[in-house]
Order: structure tokens, then C-alpha cells, then sequence
């Protein structure tokens, strides 16, 4: 969208097909809205009759009954107000929750190339600060814009009626009223969108620095990071000023030019009293009441056009993550219900970012029930091999088959059931043990749970926590040491009885006692399960079928273990060797 234009047709026209579903609030906060526009001119007309018919002919009948019309009115427009209020806060709201969902949902699908080039509290933005901006609209937008000018149209029209005269004297600083008025709503939105801005920039940087505190603690970088922040806070201050300001200057502008508006109506309208004109009293009563009454909606306009240009903005956001095609296609029509677990490599090139070539002519094959092991240094580029069989990223070319059928023909989830992972870092939600083993599946119940563990060998290790299966392990499981995680998130894999096991370099980080657990654990899970291990500590990987050796994305060695072995002065055997020289020193 153009940073010049006012608003965007296409973008509201966007946002109002969000009110579909509640069509009939949306009727009913218009018909509200144009209620109070008609109810408020409605009174500075009924005090002009009663001061000119009944005050000044002493008709207290006739002021007595029209007294009691305003009284009707004025009541009738506060009940207006309060269901309108209600009416379109409810909608808005409405709107906004479903919209949340909505974008919950598709940043669940995007692929993790996407969240590779987007900050986290980039997207806390959209998802929560962005989507509420877009509640205004309703309740401060585009409805009560079309009220305020509804109500501008039938103040003219009953000022006209009275005196064309005094109407034109009225309008004589409206020009100057409009001119202030264009040159808010352009400056305000381009001050507005810096605000938004940097609002998504504080987000990321709170978001990154205090997922990272430890590492700034032990490098003793918050200093830096506080000087980094201060930037930011400083910019951030530096748009909100803007706006203020030219807030500060157009309120005052136009509150003067109400004031002269008023000094002119007075003197004219004194000045034909006192020559004995058809001016009354009345009428100046009234037409006082009507400059404010006119210029109140056009004052209000600019505002609300601040906040309906603030939601637009809001919204041009949220519908671009909305618009992302990063999705991962979810064509296939295959549901695994009982797959075997026979998985074929053909030729297999991948990039992650389209031009740097991250595995090369990737070929092998994987026999129902075998353990195959991925070696070689990091970067070789063992877990993109295990992000592309998953299909958390797509191939640049090549074929992936499972049981002989391409995965791209395989229903998105239901080949993803099928795949059990447990990474290195292991990621533990807030909750209790129990909720993150079964991450809140109800069909999988306690006892499930608890034998998956007596299989694992780690039943007696949560029995011993406080409050055993409902410890709470905190955010990110942080109250949990690393090799407690680790067998948790065995056990996880194994209550869900995926086909096809991962896991990656899972003992790379961990003390030798909770190695040996995990050994004994994994030694369990890949019983009658085709297995993929990535494991730096060869020890942990003498019991696979096949090692495939890799070096910069590509094969350099395929074979069982005691075929590579074999091999004088083979990529594994030197490995191999290596680790055994250092075990020995050590």
C-alpha cells in the first residue's frame, strides 16, 4: 500500500468481509450509528422553537411540551450510545478472536524456512498487538466515520432550513477546517506506521535478547544490549511524540476556528437583534449549538481516520502473513494408516535458501526395521536430511519415497504421525510431565503414558519428582536437567508408536550416566521400527545396520559398520579411530 494514500479500498473492503459471520451486528451497530446522527441535530432545533414560540410568548403549556420531546430525545440518544457502544465493542471482538485463530492457525503451517528469516516477536506483534489495532475499526472506525458524516449532511441541512445566511457565515472557516484536516490525516498515518514499526522491532529484540539472557549474562554483554535497547526505546518514543504533536496542533486549530465561528454568529446575529431583523434569539442559540455539533464530527473525523488509518496499517500487516505462500503443499490424498516403514533416497538436491546447494545427489535406501546412522561434521548436512523427510522443507529435486510411494503424495499429517523425532535441544512446554508426553492428547491416557516409561526405564526417575507425572517442568522444561528432557522425549516418541524413529545426535550434550540411560532407552524404541540416528559419539551407533557418511551435503561412504571398518582409509574408520584415541586419553 502507498504511504501517500489516505486509506486503501481493497484493504477495508478486506477488513469488512471480516464481519460476515455477524452480519447482524454489523446491521445493528449502522442502524445505532445513524440513530444518534439523526437525534443529535434534532436538539438545537427543539430549544429554537422553545425559546422563540413558548419562552418568549410565556407558553408554559407549549415549554412544558417541548420540554419533555427533548427529554424523549435525549434519553433515546444515551440508550442509542449505550447499545451501540456494547454492540460494536462485541463485534469488534468477535472479529478479532476469530481473526487471532485464524492467523495462529496458518503460521502453524508455514514452513520452518519461514520462521528462519522471521523474528519471533515480529509475529507476537501481528498475532496480538496488530489484530487488536483492527478491534478500533469496528468500534472507532468505519461505522462511526459514515455516522459523523451523516451527521455533518443533516446538521447543513437543518441550518440551511433556518437561515441561509447565518449557515454561510457558519461555513466560512470550514475551508480552513478541511485543509487542516487533509494535512493531519497525511502526516498522522505516516507517523503512525513508524510508531507500528517499532513497536514490531521492540517485540524481536525482547523476544531474541531474553530467549538468550544466559549468553549475555556470561559474556557480560548487557551493557551493549541495554545501549541496543535504549536505540530502539528512543525510536520508538520519537514516533509517539510525532503524533502527539501533530495531535497538539491540530486540536487547538480547531477549537479556534470553532471559537471564531461563534464570534461571528454572535456579532451578526447580535447586530440584526439589535436592528430588529428576522434573527431571533433563538436562532443564535441554535445555530451556537450547531457549529458545534457540526464542527465536533469533523474534528472527531481526523481522529477517527488516525485510528481507522492506524487499523488499516494493522491489517495491511496481519493480511501479509496471512498472503504467505510459505506453506508447505498439502496435496497428497495417501493417508499412512499402517505404513511399513521402508524409506528410498533417489538423487535427492536441497537448498534452504535457493542457492546454496545443501545436499548433493543424496541416494540410499532403508529397509522396514533397520537403523541406518548419519555421520560426518557438523554442517555435513544430516538434519536437512531429516527436515526434508518430514517435509519441513521441499526438495530442489530428486525423490523421497515411503513404502514406495512419494511423500509428496502422502497426506501432510498423517506422514507426520508416523515420524517420531527427538532432537538434540528438546523442547518442553509449560506444563506438567504428563501433559508434555501426551502433549494434551486426550485419547492418550495416564496408564499409557506410564507404561511407555517402565519401557523406556524412566518411570522410577518421574516418580521420584515432586508430584511424580504432574511436576511442572516450567518454561521450557528449564527445571528439568538435560538428560531428564532427553528421556522424556523418548518417551513422548514412543506413546505416540510412530513407524519411522528419529533421533538427533540425542547424547551429544549429556553426562555419561544419563548416556547410558538414554542408550538403554533408544535401544527399546527402535525394536521394529525403522531408525535414523545422528550421533557424533560413535559408540552410540555400533548396533545400526548401515552408517551413511556424509561430507558437505554429499555421500562419501555407505555401508554396515563393520564394512566401513574394514575400509584402509575410509572417511568412518578414520573417525572411528580418532574417538577411540580420544576415549583412551581420557
Amino acid at each position: 500500500m502507498d504511504s501517500n494514500k489516505i486509506f486503501d479500498l481493497k484493504v477495508i473492503a478486506r477488513i469488512l468481509a471480516l464481519a460476515k459471520p455477524y452480519k447482524k451486528a454489523f446491521i445493528v451497530s449502522a442502524i445505532l450509528a445513524c440513530a444518534l446522527s439523526i437525534l443529535g441535530p434534532i436538539r438545537p432545533m427543539l430549544i429554537q422553537k422553545a425559546v422563540d414560540i413558548h419562552i418568549m410568548s410565556m407558553d408554559i403549556d407549549g415549554l412544558s411540551r417541548i420540554s419533555l420531546i427533548l427529554l424523549l430525545v435525549l434519553l433515546g440518544e444515551s440508550l442509542s450510545r449505550y447499545f451501540f457502544m456494547y454492540v460494536s465493542n462485541w463485534l469488534g471482538q468477535s472479529i478479532i478472536r476469530d481473526l487471532r485463530i485464524r492467523v495462529f492457525n496458518h503460521i502453524t503451517q508455514l514452513k520452518l524456512r519461514f520462521y528462519d528469516l522471521t523474528p519471533i516477536g515480529r509475529l507476537n506483534t501481528r498475532t496480538i498487538n496488530d489484530i487488536e489495532a483492527i478491534n478500533s475499526i469496528f468500534t472507532q472506525g468505519i461505522v462511526t466515520i459514515l455516522s459523523d458524516i451523516l451527521t455533518i449532511v443533516l446538521v447543513l441541512y437543518f441550518m440551511f432550513g433556518e437561515d441561509v445566511i447565518l449557515s454561510l457565515l457558519t461555513l466560512s472557516s470550514l475551508p480552513l477546517m478541511f485543509i487542516s484536516t487533509y494535512i493531519f490525516q497525511k502526516n498522522i498515518r505516516s507517523a503512525t506506521k513508524k510508531v507500528r514499526d517499532n513497536i514490531a522491532k521492540m517485540n524481536a529484540f525482547l523476544q531474541e535478547y531474553i530467549t538468550g539472557i544466559h549468553i549475555v549474562q556470561v559474556f557480560v554483554k548487557d551493557k551493549q544490549i541495554i545501549a541496543d535497547f535504549d536505540v530502539i526505546n528512543r525510536k520508538h518514543k520519537a514516533a509517539h511524540i510525532e503524533t502527539i504533536w501533530y495531535y497538539s496542533i491540530f486540536f487547538p486549530v480547531v477549537e479556534l476556528l470553532i471559537a471564531i465561528s461563534v464570534g461571528v454568529i454572535l456579532w451578526y446575529g447580535g447586530k440584526q437583534i439589535v436592528e430588529q431583523s428576522s434573527v431571533s434569539l433563538g436562532h443564535i442559540i441554535s445555530f451556537i449549538l450547531y457549529i458545534h455539533l457540526l464542527f465536533r464530527p469533523i474534528r472527531q473525523l481526523a481522529d477517527k481516520f488516525g485510528t481507522l488509518q492506524t487499523g488499516i496499517i494493522a491489517s495491511e500487516r496481519v493480511f501479509d502473513v496471512l498472503d504467505s505462500q510459505a506453506v508447505i503443499s498439502n496435496d497428497g490424498n495417501r493417508v499412512a494408516r499402517d505404513i511399513k516403514g521402508d524409506i528410498v533416497f533417489d538423487h535427492v538436491n536441497f537448498t534452504y535458501d535457493g542457492k546454496k546447494q545443501v545436499l548433493n545427489d543424496i541416494s540410499f535406501e532403508v529397509n522396514a526395521g533397520e537403523t541406518i546412522a548419519f555421520v560426518g561434521a557438523t554442517g555435513a548436512g544430516k538434519s536437512s536430511i531429516i527436515n526434508i523427510l518430514s517435509r519441513f522443507y521441499e526438495v530442489k529435486s530428486g525423490n523421497i519415497t515411503i513404502d514406495g510411494f512419494p511423500i509428496e503424495q502422502y497426506e501432510l499429517d498423517s506422514l507426520r504421525k508416523h515420524i517420531g523425532i527427538v532432537l538434540q535441544d528438546v523442547f518442553l512446554f509449560s506444563g506438567t510431565i504428563y501433559e508434555n508426553i501426551s502433549l494434551k492428547d486426550e485419547s492418550i491416557s495416564l496408564d499409557e503414558v506410564i507404561k511407555s516409561a517402565k519401557l523406556v526405564g524412566v518411570h522410577g526417575m518421574i516418580e521420584r519428582l515432586p508430584g511424580g507425572y504432574n511436576f511442572e517442568v516450567g518454561e521450557r522444561g528449564l527445571t528439568l536437567s538435560l538428560g531428564q528432557r532427553q528421556l522424556i522425549a523418548l518417551v513422548r516418541a514412543l506413546v505416540y508408536n510412530p513407524k519411522v524413529l528419529i533421533l538427533d545426535e540425542a547424547t551429544s550434550s549429556i553426562d555419561t550416566e544419563s548416556e547410558l540411560l538414554i542408550q538403554k532407552a533408544t535401544e527399546t524404541l527402535v525394536k521394529g521400527r525403522t531408525s535414523i540416528i545422528i550421533a557424533h559419539r560413535l559408540s552410540t551407533i555400533q548396533h545400526a545396520d548401515k552408517i551413511l557418511v556424509l561430507d558437505k551435503g554429499s555421500v562419501v561412504e555407505w555401508g554396515s559398520p563393520s564394512e566401513l571398518l574394514a575400509k584402509d582409509s575410509g572417511w568412518y574408520k578414520q573417525l572411528y579411530e580418532t574417538q577411540f584415541k580420544l576415549q583412551t586419553l581420557d
